[in-house]
């Protein structure tokens, strides 16, 4: 007959505190809010105008439903990008709380300042298991490689802007080519920032594999999500060769630009004022002032409505399976 166990200690209280629960219900009214202002602004922006007459002409519904999908695709794509090196650490964190995390911290950016996203992560990610410093490590990298494949998808824009003077970019050409074949510069660049920081800096060390499947990931997040403007353009009458690197290109070298411009929220204005430029070398800058406009706005509700999945499915996919205690000692 085995020994009785002993007697189970009572579990802690699992339920967050009530300061947390205020600070979870703030924080959620803030995104909220923030979401809302972001959506507004571009209605008053003019963007709710230049949709409606775009969705009036032929085809114009069915492009502008494609420009939609085509941005959501692109995000759940850098989604990927940015999951695989929060698991390159051995979590098995799933990929509906995973994709919770990734797109929370999407609308935190109309929030202005980059703290909030990082915040955001590092809470998130204590709920199901994974360590501080593997978050903030998985943010560095993916900014580093969202930023570094954006620049160099950037690069289609220079036949069209620049014509026959494009051959000047070859060596940043060959430099991205070559940040995918030694990726391990973009580990070590976010490990020396961790250093700086007084940070544990093993958690950025993430392996080649991991770092090539981001940023293959990442560019074709970049390749999908610029086809939304490619659309938009399209529906505003520019020829659909010409200007789909342009779009491509331009988008990813924009929204890199927006992204530096981290006091702003989701970088208003410095996106639109970057992305003028190559499509003004395609279309009458009337109609790229307009596509700039329905950018904006398709961008803000592909990214509330890809939010809203991401949630809905976390939810769906229930709580975290809890762990099964451990057998106490000497018993059967």
């Amino acid at each position: 007959m085995a020994p009785e166990a002993g007697p189970v200690a009572p579990q802690a209280d699992a339920r967050p505190s009530r300061r947390a629960r205020l600070l979870r219900t703030a924080a959620a009214l803030v995104l909220i809010a923030a979401t809302c202002f972001a959506v507004g602004g571009s209605l008053r922006g003019g963007a709710g105008t230049e949709m409606a007459e775009a969705a009036g002409r032929p085809g114009g519904v069915l492009l502008l439903i494609a420009a939609l999908l085509a941005n959501a695709a692109g995000l759940v794509l850098s989604m990927l990008s940015w999951r695989v090196l929060v698991v390159d650490g051995g979590s098995t964190a799933r990929t509906s709380d995973t994709a919770r995390i990734f797109f929370i911290g999407v609308i935190s950016k109309f929030v202005p300042g980059r703290i909030w996203g990082v915040l955001a992560h590092i809470q998130l990610g204590k709920a199901v298991g994974i360590a501080p410093e593997r978050m903030i490590a998985a943010f560095g990298l993916g900014l580093v490689i969202g930023m570094t494949t954006g620049a160099a998808a950037g690069l289609l824009v220079a036949p069209a802007v620049f014509g026959a003077g494009a051959w000047v970019f070859a060596p940043l050409v060959l430099l991205a080519a070559a940040a995918v074949a030694r990726p391990g510069w973009v580990g070590r660049l976010v490990a020396w920032t961790m250093r700086l920081a007084r940070r544990p800096d093993g958690a950025a060390e993430g392996s080649p594999r991991a770092l090539r499947l981001s940023i293959g990931w990442a560019c074709a997040s970049w390749a999908v999500s610029g086809l939304h403007l490619w659309a938009i353009v399209v529906l505003l009458g520019a020829p659909p060769l010409l200007s789909l690197p342009v779009c491509v290109g331009g988008f990813a070298l924009a929204t890199v630009a927006g992204s530096l411009a981290f006091v702003l929220p989701d970088g208003w204005g410095a996106r639109e004022l970057v992305l003028l430029a190559p499509l003004g070398a395609v279309m009458p800058l009337s109609a790229a002032t307009a596509a700039v406009i329905a950018s904006r706005l398709v961008c803000v509700l592909s990214e509330v409505a890809a939010t809203g999945a991401a949630l809905a499915w976390a939810r769906a996919a229930g709580p975290l399976p809890t762990p099964r205690p451990a057998l106490q000692e000497g018993a059967a």
